[in-house]
């Protein structure tokens, strides 16, 4: 088998690298037939771990069931060998991201036919039992006129979940839905929520859970409502349905496409604004229906689509020699806009609100505890202090109980591994033979005996407050 730096790999010539990301290389191929296609190419430390081909085995078997008119299906796969790969149908068209920044929002029935082509998207990847887990625009390319997803890279099947070894959540802030955000399992309700985010951001040209560090993004996600000004009135209450907090209240993808249609005669009327059409229908080619006047309007669009898409492909291949190297690359050669970048996402750095009830509780019990250890060595100090005049058995007995108490919990904290709880208890018990020493050198029983009855007050008052 050959080098994918050049040459053949299998049945597959290689002919241009097309992108690069954290779990592989994608390079443009010619198969046995002549037709392109895109081959992703695993890094050598992704090969070499067994976990990691087991996954994609299992990944591959997934995508091959998913098959419809606006996925970029899976056409072929090889894990064996030293440099295991997956094919797909190779699509050449621009990212929606690419779009958007370039032509600006999306209007009218253009809008009305990119939410409808990732809702039947949706609908068959679901039908396959397949989530995607990473739909965003940079995942959207719009070829033909008609949008495509791709990158099938980290879905998974609805009956094996797919995490990395550490727990982590793979995806991109923004377009992650709550509950993924909070450590939940990802489900079909979490495709429907990032197709919202995904439509949002077309219909306006902003993201609908604004921009910024990523912790900052995710944690508005989950408690901020979204920011749907500027989408379309005939659009805005699904999208505010499927961006719902409860991914119980969402519709499913198979009514999404159905919803669509019945507002479409809302906006068959609506005069066209904005820029020219992004996803208007093919005008045919040759003569009739405008004669040369269309070929050669046909022909100055061709030339527009293929400049921008050699200049993004120029930009994408600065970005891959190693300033973007968190997702996986896209089959076009092209990666999203900045801070689309697909990545692991640990919940638990969102925000102090997002950590465990159990981890806040530790803490509450782990402060308690040292108000009690102080606490309790003042006391025992004081009545110490106070018994060694008249009674100095029971005062050396009070020492002694104190600093086997400290003891033993000194001893659970080594097990613990806390340090912090072992010198808390060596200073504690330290503390209270120089508190006797002085107290019963310095003051008179009577005194310390006053001294004593306010302490317990004190510590009473702690008991109540805890």
């Amino acid at each position: 088998m050959g080098s994918p730096n050049g040459g053949q790999l299998g049945p597959y010539r290689l002919l241009s690298q097309l992108g690069a990301g954290g779990f592989g290389e994608v390079h443009l191929a010619l198969d046995t037939e002549g037709r392109t296609v895109a081959v992703k190419v695993l890094h050598p430390h992704v090969a070499a771990d067994s976990l990691a081909l087991t996954r994609l085995a299992r990944e591959v078997e997934t995508m091959r069931r998913v098959r419809g008119p606006h996925v970029a299906e899976v056409l072929d796969a090889s894990l064996n060998g030293r440099y295991p790969y997956i094919v797909t149908r190779y699509v050449q068209g621009r990212p929606l991201s690419s779009v958007l920044v370039s032509q600006g929002p999306i209007r009218g029935e253009d809008l009305l036919r990119l939410a409808r082509g990732l809702a039947e998207a949706l609908e068959s990847i679901h039908r396959a039992g397949v989530v995607h887990r990473d739909l965003k625009p940079a995942n959207v390319i719009v070829a033909d006129h008609e949008p495509f997803v791709i990158d099938f890279g980290i879905a998974c099947a609805q009956d094996a979940a797919s995490v990395t070894a550490s727990g982590a959540v793979i995806g991109t802030p923004g377009y992650l839905s709550p509950e993924v955000l909070e450590g939940a399992e990802a489900g079909p309700e979490a495709d429907v929520f990032a197709w919202a985010a995904t439509l949002a951001f077309a219909a306006s040209g902003r993201q609908p859970y604004g921009s910024g560090p990523p912790a900052a993004v995710a944690y508005r996600v989950v408690h901020h409502e979204p920011d749907l000004s500027g989408v379309p009135d005939w659009l805005a209450p699904l999208l505010r349905e499927c961006l719902q907090e409860d991914p119980g209240r969402r519709p499913v993808a198979a009514e999404l496409a159905a919803r669509l249609d019945s507002i479409a005669p809302s906006i068959a009327d609506a005069a066209p604004s904005g820029p020219a059409p992004l996803l208007a229908a093919p005008v045919p080619h040759g003569r009739g229906h405008g004669g040369d006047h269309d070929r050669d309007r046909d022909r100055d669009h061709d030339r527009d689509r293929d400049r921008d898409r050699d200049r993004d492909r120029d930009r994408d291949r600065d970005r891959g020699r190693g300033r973007d190297r968190e997702g996986d690359a896209v089959p076009t050669g092209m990666t999203g806009i900045s801070g689309e970048a697909t990545r692991e996402w640990k919940p638990r750095r969102v925000h102090n609100r997002l950590r465990s009830v159990e981890e806040a509780r530790a803490r509450h019990r782990e402060r308690l505890r040292r108000r009690w250890v102080i606490g309790s060595g003042v006391f025992a100090g004081l009545v110490a202090a106070a018994a060694s005049q008249y009674l100095p058995e029971l005062s050396l007995l009070i020492l002694v109980l104190y600093g086997l108490g400290v003891l033993i919990d000194a001893a659970f904290g080594l097990l613990a591994k806390s340090r912090s709880r072992v010198l808390v208890d060596l200073a504690g018990g330290a503390g209270v033979i120089a508190l006797w020493a002085v107290l019963s050198s310095v003051f008179s029983t009577l005194t310390l005996l006053l001294a004593v009855g306010g302490v317990l007050f004190l510590l009473t008052i702690i008991a109540l407050a805890s």
